[in-house]
């Protein structure tokens, strides 16, 4: 349960990935959604790790012990959330019904002509942003995304939809190249969506209650948007079961200010500010969270993680 979540080796392999599309695909969604259930009960027995990780969460967020039937409940979300990428993809919102809120702030923000960075977390689907292309076609979405960290799954979405691959940031380039891909983006008028809820390796984290434990968070994207001084928004696509999905934007800042002479301050308050609502839908959509490793122990034992000098010198202040 101490290992990084980078470690973990990316689940099936391009085998059953293709193997799963070509069922999907050819078979229609239904087909597909059968085949969940022998993929939901191959992964239960053979990661032992993740299978943990939800258990443990699952108690945490539900405040109670929790069954098998449960584990099982939230990996099948998390196998069903990746089957339907496959048809968002493929076939864009038809066959899917997805409920937007939070619309008018966004369109405000856009009509900014500034660009804009929108902050996920691993809850739900993030494919499920990609309705906003149909609806706003005129808007460019830019994603930033590790194609090493899960190369079968990267390799099938672009043969899928190359069009989309080629609005990726690839997360695996390096920290000064993925930040000029999404300065250059933003000032473009582009909404550059990132998740932030975890850190990488070696990265600087800051811990924050969450969820009635101190957890790591990532510093990385709050300086992005302090240097690129852009608005800010939330985003959250939950799945709610069957072809149903929730997308949610809400406003964060107009801008996030993080002076020198407060730094680390400022970075709590921030940081803390963002765990709020990620906690906030965790408990509102407990199946939906896909973190399956050890949350909250993550670099634990690092020491300097949480000082104020650490942060400074990986900015350069």
């Amino acid at each position: 349960m101490s290992e990084h979540w980078q470690s973990r080796p990316e689940g099936g392999g391009r085998f059953a990935l293709w193997l799963i599309r070509t069922i999907a695909l050819h078979g229609g969604r239904p087909l597909g959604r059968l085949c969940l259930y022998p993929i939901t009960l191959y992964f239960f027995l053979r990661r032992g790790p993740e299978r943990l990780a939800s258990r443990r969460f699952l108690e945490r967020v539900l405040a109670r012990p929790v069954s098998t039937w449960q584990v099982m409940k939230h990996i099948h979300s998390f196998a069903a959330t990746i089957l339907d990428r496959i048809f968002l993809l493929a076939h864009g919102e038809k066959g899917f019904d997805i409920s937007v809120e939070g619309l008018d702030e966004l369109e405000a923000c856009l009509a900014q002509g500034r660009g804009m960075l929108l902050l996920g977390t691993h809850q739900g689907s993030f494919e499920a942003l990609r309705a906003l292309g149909s609806r706003r076609p005129e808007v460019s979405l830019r994603v930033v995304l590790d194609k090493q960290k899960t190369p079968a799954m990267t390799e099938l979405l672009e043969a899928l939809a190359p069009e989309v691959g080629d609005q990726v940031i690839d997360a695996s380039l390096g920290g000064a190249s993925i930040t000029l891909a999404i300065a250059e983006a933003c000032e473009q008028g582009a909404m550059v969506a990132l998740l932030a809820d975890r850190g990488r390796e070696h990265e600087v984290l800051r811990r924050t209650p969450f969820l009635g434990a101190p957890a790591p968070f990532p510093v990385g994207p709050w300086l992005l948007a302090h240097s690129l001084k852009v608005p800010v928004m939330l985003c959250f696509g939950l799945y709610e079961g069957g072809n149903r999905y929730r997308l949610i934007f809400e406003a964060f800042a107009e801008r996030v200010e993080i002076p020198r002479h407060e730094r680390a301050q400022a970075l709590d308050a921030v940081i803390a500010r963002y765990a709020r609502r990620v906690e906030h839908y965790a408990q509102v959509a407990p199946y939906n969270w896909f973190n399956f490793y050890d949350f909250w122990q993550q670099d634990a034992g690092v020491p300097g993680w949480n000082d104020a000098v650490a942060v400074r010198e990986r900015v350069g202040a």
